[in-house]
Protein backbone atom coordinates (compact mmCIF):
# COMPACT_ATOMS: atom_id res chain seq x y z
CA UNK A 1 0.00 0.00 0.00
CA UNK A 2 2.56 2.40 0.71
CA UNK A 3 4.47 1.26 -2.32
CA UNK A 4 1.42 2.13 -4.06
CA UNK A 5 1.20 5.85 -2.77
CA UNK A 6 4.78 6.54 -3.38
CA UNK A 7 4.58 5.88 -7.05
CA UNK A 8 1.40 7.67 -7.31
CA UNK A 9 3.26 10.81 -5.72
CA UNK A 10 6.18 10.34 -8.00
CA UNK A 11 4.03 10.41 -10.68
CA UNK A 12 2.54 13.70 -9.52
CA UNK A 13 4.94 15.01 -9.14
CA UNK A 14 6.90 14.54 -12.62
CA UNK A 15 3.71 15.75 -14.18
CA UNK A 16 3.50 18.79 -12.15
CA UNK A 17 7.10 19.41 -13.49
CA UNK A 18 6.37 18.25 -16.87
CA UNK A 19 3.57 20.66 -16.92
CA UNK A 20 5.30 24.01 -15.72
CA UNK A 21 7.46 24.13 -18.78
CA UNK A 22 5.11 23.27 -21.41
CA UNK A 23 2.85 25.99 -22.57
CA UNK A 24 -0.57 23.86 -21.97
CA UNK A 25 -2.37 23.13 -18.75
CA UNK A 26 -2.57 20.09 -17.16
CA UNK A 27 -5.06 18.24 -15.59
CA UNK A 28 -3.45 15.86 -12.03
CA UNK A 29 -6.02 13.73 -10.34
CA UNK A 30 -5.29 11.75 -7.37
CA UNK A 31 -7.56 7.96 -7.32
CA UNK A 32 -9.37 9.61 -4.51
CA UNK A 33 -10.89 12.50 -6.97
CA UNK A 34 -8.88 15.48 -5.59
CA UNK A 35 -8.02 17.28 -9.00
CA UNK A 36 -5.07 19.20 -8.87
CA UNK A 37 -4.53 21.47 -11.94
CA UNK A 38 -0.59 22.83 -12.82
CA UNK A 39 -0.42 26.03 -14.41
CA UNK A 40 2.18 27.11 -16.94
CA UNK A 41 3.96 29.63 -16.84
CA UNK A 42 2.18 32.35 -19.03
CA UNK A 43 -0.62 31.21 -17.27
CA UNK A 44 0.87 32.59 -13.81
CA UNK A 45 1.86 35.71 -16.10
CA UNK A 46 -1.32 36.54 -16.87
CA UNK A 47 -3.26 35.56 -13.50
CA UNK A 48 -0.62 37.68 -11.70
CA UNK A 49 -0.93 40.64 -14.47
CA UNK A 50 -5.06 40.29 -14.35
CA UNK A 51 -4.90 40.93 -10.31
CA UNK A 52 -2.86 44.53 -11.04
CA UNK A 53 -6.30 45.94 -11.26
CA UNK A 54 -4.59 49.84 -11.94
CA UNK A 55 -2.45 48.06 -14.69
CA UNK A 56 -5.27 46.41 -16.39
CA UNK A 57 -7.65 49.49 -16.12
CA UNK A 58 -4.80 51.47 -18.02
CA UNK A 59 -4.48 48.63 -20.89
CA UNK A 60 -8.49 49.37 -20.95
CA UNK A 61 -7.56 53.23 -21.09
CA UNK A 62 -4.70 52.74 -23.81
CA UNK A 63 -7.13 50.22 -26.18
CA UNK A 64 -9.77 52.69 -26.24
CA UNK A 65 -7.40 55.57 -27.08
CA UNK A 66 -5.38 53.81 -29.69
CA UNK A 67 -8.94 52.65 -31.36
CA UNK A 68 -10.02 56.60 -31.58
CA UNK A 69 -6.96 57.05 -32.73
CA UNK A 70 -6.80 54.36 -35.82
CA UNK A 71 -10.18 55.17 -36.42
CA UNK A 72 -10.18 59.45 -36.22
CA UNK A 73 -11.33 59.42 -40.21
CA UNK A 74 -14.88 57.53 -38.78
CA UNK A 75 -15.23 58.58 -35.59
CA UNK A 76 -14.08 62.91 -35.99
CA UNK A 77 -17.44 64.66 -36.67
CA UNK A 78 -15.22 67.21 -38.56
CA UNK A 79 -12.02 67.14 -40.95
CA UNK A 80 -8.56 67.79 -39.74
CA UNK A 81 -8.27 71.16 -41.51
CA UNK A 82 -12.13 71.52 -42.06
CA UNK A 83 -12.24 75.61 -41.62
CA UNK A 84 -15.34 77.87 -40.70
CA UNK A 85 -14.60 80.92 -39.57
CA UNK A 86 -18.02 81.96 -38.56
CA UNK A 87 -16.92 79.60 -35.64
CA UNK A 88 -13.09 80.69 -34.95
CA UNK A 89 -12.30 80.97 -31.10
CA UNK A 90 -15.15 79.38 -29.79
CA UNK A 91 -14.96 77.81 -26.11
CA UNK A 92 -15.76 73.82 -25.56
CA UNK A 93 -19.43 73.17 -26.30
CA UNK A 94 -21.66 70.72 -26.87
CA UNK A 95 -23.38 72.35 -29.82
CA UNK A 96 -22.17 70.97 -33.33
CA UNK A 97 -20.16 68.90 -30.89
CA UNK A 98 -17.19 71.18 -30.22
CA UNK A 99 -16.26 69.41 -27.64
CA UNK A 100 -12.63 71.00 -27.09
CA UNK A 101 -13.76 74.17 -28.66
CA UNK A 102 -12.50 75.44 -31.86
CA UNK A 103 -9.05 77.46 -32.61
CA UNK A 104 -8.75 80.95 -35.03
CA UNK A 105 -9.92 79.25 -38.15
CA UNK A 106 -12.60 77.21 -36.90
CA UNK A 107 -11.36 73.96 -37.02
CA UNK A 108 -12.74 71.54 -34.27
CA UNK A 109 -10.21 70.65 -31.56
CA UNK A 110 -11.90 67.18 -30.64
CA UNK A 111 -11.19 66.03 -34.28
CA UNK A 112 -7.82 67.73 -34.39
CA UNK A 113 -7.04 66.03 -30.95
CA UNK A 114 -8.36 62.22 -32.58
CA UNK A 115 -5.76 62.81 -35.56
CA UNK A 116 -2.99 63.78 -33.69
CA UNK A 117 -3.66 60.32 -31.31
CA UNK A 118 -3.59 58.64 -34.50
CA UNK A 119 0.16 60.05 -35.49
CA UNK A 120 1.57 60.04 -31.90
CA UNK A 121 0.64 56.39 -30.87
CA UNK A 122 2.34 55.40 -34.52
CA UNK A 123 5.39 57.18 -33.74
CA UNK A 124 5.92 55.82 -30.47
CA UNK A 125 5.06 52.18 -31.17
CA UNK A 126 7.27 52.27 -34.23
CA UNK A 127 9.68 53.79 -31.77
CA UNK A 128 9.29 50.93 -29.57
CA UNK A 129 9.07 48.07 -31.65
CA UNK A 130 12.68 49.35 -34.05
CA UNK A 131 14.86 50.87 -30.65
CA UNK A 132 13.67 47.13 -29.26
CA UNK A 133 14.76 44.89 -32.12
CA UNK A 134 17.89 46.89 -31.92
CA UNK A 135 18.86 46.57 -28.65
CA UNK A 136 17.90 42.99 -28.21
CA UNK A 137 19.96 42.17 -31.22
CA UNK A 138 23.06 43.91 -30.15
CA UNK A 139 22.98 42.81 -26.57
CA UNK A 140 22.03 38.91 -26.95
CA UNK A 141 25.05 38.75 -29.70
CA UNK A 142 27.42 40.53 -27.06
CA UNK A 143 25.97 38.42 -24.25
CA UNK A 144 26.31 35.25 -25.75
CA UNK A 145 29.85 35.45 -27.95
CA UNK A 146 31.40 37.26 -25.18
CA UNK A 147 34.88 38.94 -26.15
CA UNK A 148 35.97 41.09 -28.86
CA UNK A 149 32.30 40.98 -30.28
CA UNK A 150 31.06 42.08 -26.49
CA UNK A 151 33.69 44.79 -26.11
CA UNK A 152 32.67 46.18 -29.71
CA UNK A 153 28.94 46.16 -29.05
CA UNK A 154 29.40 48.01 -25.18
CA UNK A 155 31.85 50.54 -26.38
CA UNK A 156 29.15 51.61 -28.97
CA UNK A 157 26.49 51.16 -26.38
CA UNK A 158 28.30 53.38 -24.46
CA UNK A 159 29.20 55.96 -26.84
CA UNK A 160 25.37 56.04 -27.57
CA UNK A 161 24.78 56.73 -23.93
CA UNK A 162 27.40 59.57 -23.48
CA UNK A 163 25.54 61.59 -26.19
CA UNK A 164 23.70 64.49 -25.43
CA UNK A 165 20.00 63.26 -26.48
CA UNK A 166 18.44 66.51 -27.27
CA UNK A 167 20.86 68.15 -28.91
CA UNK A 168 21.55 64.91 -31.37
CA UNK A 169 17.98 64.59 -31.73
CA UNK A 170 17.56 68.53 -33.20
CA UNK A 171 20.79 68.16 -35.27
CA UNK A 172 19.89 65.15 -36.82
CA UNK A 173 16.11 66.63 -37.55
CA UNK A 174 17.82 69.46 -39.37
CA UNK A 175 20.42 67.12 -41.17
CA UNK A 176 17.56 64.56 -41.94
CA UNK A 177 14.83 66.46 -42.23
CA UNK A 178 11.49 66.47 -39.92
CA UNK A 179 7.82 66.71 -40.68
CA UNK A 180 7.91 63.06 -42.04
CA UNK A 181 6.52 60.70 -38.88
CA UNK A 182 8.88 57.72 -40.41
CA UNK A 183 12.13 60.45 -40.20
CA UNK A 184 11.22 61.31 -36.51
CA UNK A 185 10.73 57.79 -35.61
CA UNK A 186 14.05 56.00 -37.21
CA UNK A 187 15.43 59.31 -35.29
CA UNK A 188 13.97 58.54 -31.77
CA UNK A 189 14.55 55.04 -32.27
CA UNK A 190 18.54 54.99 -32.73
CA UNK A 191 18.58 56.55 -29.40
CA UNK A 192 16.99 54.42 -27.62
CA UNK A 193 17.62 50.88 -28.46
CA UNK A 194 20.38 50.98 -25.94
CA UNK A 195 18.60 50.38 -22.43
CA UNK A 196 17.72 47.11 -24.07
CA UNK A 197 20.87 46.16 -25.32
CA UNK A 198 22.55 46.15 -21.94
CA UNK A 199 19.70 44.47 -20.37
CA UNK A 200 19.69 41.93 -22.75
CA UNK A 201 22.89 41.77 -22.15
CA UNK A 202 23.42 41.19 -18.95
CA UNK A 203 20.78 38.42 -18.95
CA UNK A 204 22.72 36.08 -21.78
CA UNK A 205 25.44 36.66 -19.99
CA UNK A 206 23.46 34.36 -16.78
CA UNK A 207 21.88 32.07 -19.76
CA UNK A 208 25.24 31.01 -21.40
CA UNK A 209 26.44 28.71 -18.45
CA UNK A 210 23.23 27.15 -17.82
CA UNK A 211 22.74 23.42 -18.37
CA UNK A 212 20.25 23.59 -20.97
CA UNK A 213 22.67 25.81 -23.39
CA UNK A 214 25.06 23.41 -22.83
CA UNK A 215 23.18 20.26 -23.60
CA UNK A 216 21.70 22.33 -27.12
CA UNK A 217 25.61 23.14 -28.12
CA UNK A 218 26.02 19.49 -27.33
CA UNK A 219 23.35 18.21 -29.26
CA UNK A 220 24.88 20.31 -32.45
CA UNK A 221 22.24 23.33 -32.40
CA UNK A 222 23.52 26.17 -34.46
CA UNK A 223 24.70 29.51 -32.06
CA UNK A 224 21.42 31.13 -33.99
CA UNK A 225 18.71 28.51 -33.59
CA UNK A 226 20.45 28.90 -29.33
CA UNK A 227 19.83 32.12 -29.15
CA UNK A 228 16.67 32.20 -30.78
CA UNK A 229 14.41 29.18 -29.71
CA UNK A 230 16.46 29.13 -26.13
CA UNK A 231 17.95 31.85 -24.45
CA UNK A 232 15.78 34.71 -26.05
CA UNK A 233 12.21 32.99 -24.83
CA UNK A 234 14.01 33.67 -21.40
CA UNK A 235 14.48 37.12 -21.21
CA UNK A 236 10.64 38.49 -22.73
CA UNK A 237 9.80 39.34 -19.39
CA UNK A 238 12.00 42.48 -19.10
CA UNK A 239 12.17 43.20 -23.03
CA UNK A 240 8.30 43.10 -23.14
CA UNK A 241 8.52 45.89 -20.12
CA UNK A 242 11.24 47.65 -21.41
CA UNK A 243 9.30 48.12 -24.54
CA UNK A 244 6.16 50.43 -22.80
CA UNK A 245 8.49 52.14 -21.06
CA UNK A 246 10.20 53.16 -24.63
CA UNK A 247 6.29 54.02 -25.73
CA UNK A 248 6.11 56.35 -22.94
CA UNK A 249 9.22 58.20 -23.49
CA UNK A 250 8.83 57.91 -27.42
CA UNK A 251 5.75 60.12 -26.68
CA UNK A 252 6.81 62.27 -24.37
CA UNK A 253 9.86 62.88 -26.72
CA UNK A 254 7.71 63.20 -30.02
CA UNK A 255 5.36 65.49 -28.10
CA UNK A 256 8.80 68.16 -27.17
CA UNK A 257 10.16 67.64 -31.04
CA UNK A 258 7.12 68.98 -32.08
CA UNK A 259 6.76 71.69 -29.78
CA UNK A 260 9.86 73.06 -30.53
CA UNK A 261 9.25 73.10 -34.31
CA UNK A 262 11.39 70.06 -35.10
CA UNK A 263 9.42 67.44 -34.88
CA UNK A 264 6.30 66.39 -37.25
CA UNK A 265 4.75 69.28 -39.14
CA UNK A 266 1.58 69.74 -41.12
CA UNK A 267 0.15 68.08 -43.08
CA UNK A 268 0.79 65.74 -40.64
CA UNK A 269 -1.42 65.62 -37.02
CA UNK A 270 0.49 65.29 -33.88
CA UNK A 271 -0.66 66.08 -30.22
CA UNK A 272 2.99 68.15 -29.56
CA UNK A 273 2.02 70.02 -32.80
CA UNK A 274 -1.31 70.88 -31.39
CA UNK A 275 0.27 72.08 -28.37
CA UNK A 276 3.05 74.07 -29.99
CA UNK A 277 0.04 76.14 -32.15
CA UNK A 278 -1.80 77.00 -29.57
CA UNK A 279 0.74 77.79 -26.84
CA UNK A 280 1.00 81.39 -28.46
CA UNK A 281 -2.55 82.32 -27.53
CA UNK A 282 -1.73 82.02 -23.72
CA UNK A 283 -4.27 81.83 -21.04
CA UNK A 284 -7.26 83.25 -22.95
CA UNK A 285 -7.23 80.09 -25.58
CA UNK A 286 -6.74 77.35 -22.56
CA UNK A 287 -8.28 74.79 -24.20
CA UNK A 288 -6.07 74.20 -27.08
CA UNK A 289 -3.31 73.35 -25.44
CA UNK A 290 -5.03 72.18 -22.06
CA UNK A 291 -6.71 68.93 -23.90
CA UNK A 292 -3.83 67.54 -26.55
CA UNK A 293 -1.18 68.23 -22.86
CA UNK A 294 -3.82 66.60 -21.00
CA UNK A 295 -4.28 63.25 -23.18
CA UNK A 296 -0.32 63.14 -23.82
CA UNK A 297 0.12 62.58 -20.14
CA UNK A 298 -2.89 60.37 -19.64
CA UNK A 299 -1.67 58.00 -22.47
CA UNK A 300 2.28 58.13 -21.19
CA UNK A 301 0.36 57.22 -17.08
CA UNK A 302 -1.30 54.45 -18.61
CA UNK A 303 1.84 53.06 -20.79
CA UNK A 304 3.72 53.38 -17.35
CA UNK A 305 1.17 51.29 -15.34
CA UNK A 306 0.92 48.81 -18.14
CA UNK A 307 4.61 48.45 -17.84
CA UNK A 308 4.21 48.57 -14.13
CA UNK A 309 2.00 45.47 -14.16
CA UNK A 310 3.99 43.83 -16.14
CA UNK A 311 7.07 43.58 -14.36
CA UNK A 312 5.08 42.09 -11.36
CA UNK A 313 3.60 39.47 -13.52
CA UNK A 314 6.67 38.13 -14.85
CA UNK A 315 8.51 38.57 -11.33
CA UNK A 316 9.26 34.91 -10.98
CA UNK A 317 9.31 35.50 -7.11
CA UNK A 318 5.71 36.45 -7.35
CA UNK A 319 4.86 32.69 -7.67
CA UNK A 320 1.66 32.23 -5.27
CA UNK A 321 -1.42 33.16 -7.45
CA UNK A 322 -5.18 32.66 -5.49
CA UNK A 323 -6.92 30.74 -7.78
Amino acid sequence: MSDDRSSAARDLTARASAAESGSQDVSLAYESGVEVKARSQWAYVRMRFLRHRLAVASLVVLVLIGLVGVFAPQLAPYGYDEQNLDLGIQSPTLEGWHLFGTDQLGRDYLSRVMYGIRTSLWVAFFVAFLSTAIGTTVGALAGYYGGHVDNVLMRLTDLMLTLPGLAVLLTASVFLGSGDPLKIGLILAFLFWTAVARIVRGLFLSLREREFVEAAKAAGASDLRIIVRHMLPNCLGPIIVNTTLVVAAAILVEAALSFLGFGIQPPNAALGKLISDGQGEGFGLWWLVTFPGLLIVLIALCVNFVGDGLRDAFDPTQRRVRA
